[in-house]
Parts: C-alpha cells; sequence; structure tokens
C-alpha cells in the first residue's frame, strides 16, 4: 500500500466513515493538535526511562484513540472498539499518577518559568501543545458537541505534564525559577 493517495491534493481529508471536510476544518485542526502532542510525548520519551517512560507510553495510546474520536463525526469507532474510546477511567489513572508526582514536590506558591532540565523542559512544551489541543478542542465543541470526558482528559493531562516537568526538574537537581 502506497503512502500517498492524492485524494488530499485538492485540500480536502477524509474522516472516519468517509466524509470529507477541507483540511482546516475544525475537526482536522483539534486532531491535528492532538497528534502533534502525540509526537511531543514520543520525543519525551527519549530521555525518559522506568515508570515515567511507561506512564507516557500509555498516555500515547490514549492520545492515538481521542484522535481517532475526533476524527469519527459519526461517535460510532469508540462504541464498537474499546481501545479507541476514552473513558473516565482513563482521567483517574492521569489523577493517580498527578497524585503520586506531587507527593515528592514542594508546594506552589508562585508562578514558575518553563525550562530547567532538558526533560523538564520538553514536559513544559508538552504541556503547551496539550492546552493547544484543548482549546482546538473546546472550539470544535461549540461547533459540533464532542463527549466531554475527551476534554477533561486533555485538561487533566496538561496538570500532569506540568507535574512531571517539575519532578523531572526536581530529579535532575535543579530549582525552578519564579516569576
Amino acid at each position: 500500500m502506497k503512502i500517498y493517495t492524492k485524494t488530499g491534493d485538492d485540500g480536502n481529508t477524509g474522516l472516519l466513515g468517509g466524509t470529507r471536510v477541507p483540511k482546516d476544518h475544525l475537526r482536522v485542526a483539534a486532531y491535528g493538535d492532538v497528534d502533534e502532542l502525540n509526537a511531543l510525548i514520543g520525543l519525551v520519551r527519549t530521555g525518559a526511562t522506568g515508570p515515567l517512560d511507561a506512564l507516557l507510553g500509555q498516555i500515547q495510546r490514549d492520545l492515538l484513540a481521542l484522535g481517532a474520536q475526533l476524527a469519527d463525526p459519526t461517535a460510532r469507532l469508540a462504541s464498537r472498539k474499546t481501545k479507541a474510546a476514552i473513558s473516565g477511567a482513563h482521567t483517574r489513572r492521569l489523577e493517580r499518577a498527578i497524585d503520586r508526582a506531587e507527593k515528592s514536590l514542594p508546594p506552589l506558591t508562585s508562578f514558575i518559568l518553563p525550562g530547567g532540565s532538558p526533560l523538564g523542559a520538553q514536559l513544559h512544551l508538552a504541556r503547551t501543545v496539550c492546552r493547544r489541543a484543548e482549546r482546538a478542542m473546546v472550539t470544535l465543541d461549540r461547533d459540533t458537541p464532542l463527549d466531554p470526558r475527551l476534554v477533561v482528559y486533555v485538561n487533566r493531562l496538561s496538570d500532569l505534564l506540568f507535574v512531571l516537568a517539575r519532578e523531572a526538574n526536581r530529579k535532575a537537581g535543579g530549582g525552578e525559577e519564579t516569576w
């Protein structure tokens, strides 16, 4: 199977189910931002080991499911394929990871500047891309209502990426530069 199909040469792309839309459609922008976040987390994983690498790998699988749900205007895929459905259990897993990471961190008393160690800085960048994906999803939701669990998951994921950045910087021996 060839990677190029030439079906998008006119500026349109196919959604799950066969509907064709412009490549700058709100739905395509939302799942494109999720795809970018997934790729960035793949980059972050090149510097992650052990439990962090495993957690980020699971998040990448979740993001593939989330992107598939965004690409499906009929919302039928998630009901047919369990691995393509984001549920409250996915968000609770993120919340447990946040709680574990926060136990080792000093309380936050002011804003911190993104950066620190290379791993911490990459996690901060992933957090900002996650927030962009969230904004795109909120915009799409105003046009076409989404399963609310999708936005909740991405919102919680940005919180987790922030906490993981702080934890990575602490483990690297660096402090946090405050504003």
